[in-house]
């Protein structure tokens, strides 16, 4: 067993020790061990980083778009050099094989480029003589104080990518709890931000229970909450900060399906399907839980899906010949084990079953095989509801038009897929899925940071999305400044008109 490293939080530009005494695990999934134990920090501690970020944003917010965005290309040239270093921070703290480690720490880099281009997304719009002498103006600012809660299962990209960057880049702060069990790569992120030149108090990151973040909903000083978590969890948090007068942005659960076509490509679709279900085990919510097969090809699919499926090395996720990683700790193995015996309770056909999997000289890890389901109904819950594992249910349609109510059905609208070679059926897919992100032909649909991450349904709470241009929304408000100089002669008028020139042309 490796040295057990304790470690810190962040406030003010200080690493501080926690008051409370008190410390939780962080894990090696692959082998089982504690490798690290992060401070639970006190409500007072809470609040003293919010207390930070609200000191640190008038000066901030005063600092000039153009020199902000020098520290965001500082950072971005400092994740290059520590890349392997990020990768295997993630592999060894969250159990995603090494290619998807890499993948994680490349979604903190694309919304740092992204939010680079700031003092552009940033600009406003002008207008002269909006009415006879009266010019408008409208401009971008910062908001002040937002709260970030991450989830475990992207420990880069979450709170590094889709919630820092472009609420920094913008002129705000921010406070980020990082995910209690996988923090270690957001810790060494803010560690990076801080070489780069980031202000102190500007990025805040504590490590807490649900109890001690609960004043974010509350707090006078935090204008808005980023979320990514579950959904019952993220109802709470709109329900309550929204009514607080703050704005929310509350990415949570998915049960993306796939429906597949008789014309498809099947062997790489079948390809494709194993990618995204199995990948990063599972636990992402572009994750590919469910195919929803047209009957005429569903035998072969999903005997190719076992085939492939079975061709998958489990191992330790930062060797760099393993396909499939472990899960994040026993208790996600064990829930995940769960909906497992729930599947074969509801009558699913359990032809593929990744319980019971051992690695040798990992077996202590927290280790799942790949699992499959065929005939899979509507009423079952394990097609149904989010389990974030390496679990695949197969459903089974007659044609198009019954896939597609099939799947729009399901309370969640995170991404929708379809596999054919149609162009018709592409077209009408995309126009009639409620999925917010759609693939053709493409199992994890996810778009580049330049577009937004856009759920719909029981997937999203909230009006503007994380990335893209509603990223900079998020973190903004417009200002409209209308100006007008008096000539000569209007200096000597004895009347003011009703509307003072805010009604463009003539009444």
């Amino acid at each position: 067993m490796g040295e057990v490293k304790r470690m810190k939080y962040l406030a003010g530009g200080q690493w501080l020790d926690t008051k409370s005494g008190k410390y939780t695990p962080v894990y090696n999934p692959s082998t089982g061990e504690v490798q690290a134990e992060i401070p639970s920090c006190t409500t007072e501690e809470v609040a003293y980083a919010i207390e930070c970020a609200k000191k640190a944003f008038p000066a901030w917010r005063d600092t000039p778009v153009m020199k902000r965005v020098q520290v965001l290309y500082k950072f971005r040239d400092l994740l290059d050099q520590h890349w392997d270093e990020l990768t295997e921070c993630c592999a060894r703290e969250h159990g995603k094989n090494w290619k998807e480690s890499a993948g994680d720490i490349a979604k903190v880099k694309e919304p740092v480029e992204l939010a680079c281009g700031t003092p552009t997304l940033m600009m406003g719009e002008s207008m002269m003589d909006t009415s006879k002498g009266y010019d408008t103006v409208s401009y971008r600012e910062p908001l002040g104080v937002f709260a970030g809660i991450a989830p475990f299962n992207f420990p880069g990209m979450i709170p590094m990518g889709w919630m820092t960057p472009i609420c920094i880049a913008t002129g705000n702060t921010i406070v980020i709890k990082a995910a209690s069990k996988t923090p270690l790569t957001a810790l060494r992120c803010a560690e990076l931000w801080q070489e780069a030149g980031l202000p102190d108090g500007v990025l805040n990151i504590v490590t807490c229970t649900r109890q001690e973040s609960e004043q974010f909903l509350t707090h006078p000083d935090v204008k808005g909450i980023c979320f990514v978590g579950t959904t019952g969890v993220g109802k709470h948090i709109y329900g309550i900060a929204a009514a607080n007068g703050k704005r929310v942005q509350a990415q949570t659960e998915a049960k993306n399906h796939a429906l597949v076509l008789e014309d498809a490509a099947l062997e790489r679709t079948a390809r494709g399907i194993i990618n995204s279900a199995f990948g990063c085990a599972g636990e992402r919510c572009m994750a590919l839980p469910v195919v929803v097969a047209q009957e005429s090809i569903a035998d072969k699919l999903v005997e190719l899906l076992i085939k492939f499926a079975g061709e998958l090395k489990v191992g330790p996720a930062y060797d760099k010949t393993t396909d499939l990683g472990p899960v994040v700790d026993a208790a996600h193995k064990a829930k995940v084990e769960k909906w497992i015996e729930k599947g074969v309770e509801e009558g699913a056909e359990l032809v593929l079953d990744g319980r019971g999997i051992k690695v040798p000289g990992y077996e202590n890890g927290f280790y799942l095989g790949p699992t499959i389901f065929d005939h899979v109904t509507e009423d079952m819950a394990i097609g149904r509801q989010e389990i974030f594992g390496p679990v695949l249910a197969v459903k089974r349609c007659k044609d198009f038009e019954e896939g597609l109510e099939m799947m729009n059905r399901n309370p969640f609208a995170n991404g929708s897929v379809i596999y054919t070679q149609s162009g018709y059926y592409s077209r009408e897919f995309a126009r009639r899925t409620d999925g917010g992100m759609v693939g053709i032909n493409v199992g994890i649909p996810v778009p580049a940071g330049i577009f937004s991450f856009s759920g719909h349904k029981d997937s999203f709470f909230g009006d503007l999305h994380c990335l893209g241009k509603d990223g900079v929304r998020f973190f903004t408000e417009i200002k409209a400044v209308t100006t007008h100089w008096f000539d000569e002669e209007e200096k000597k008028a004895k009347e003011v008109d009703t509307w003072e020139g805010s009604v463009g042309g003539s009444m």
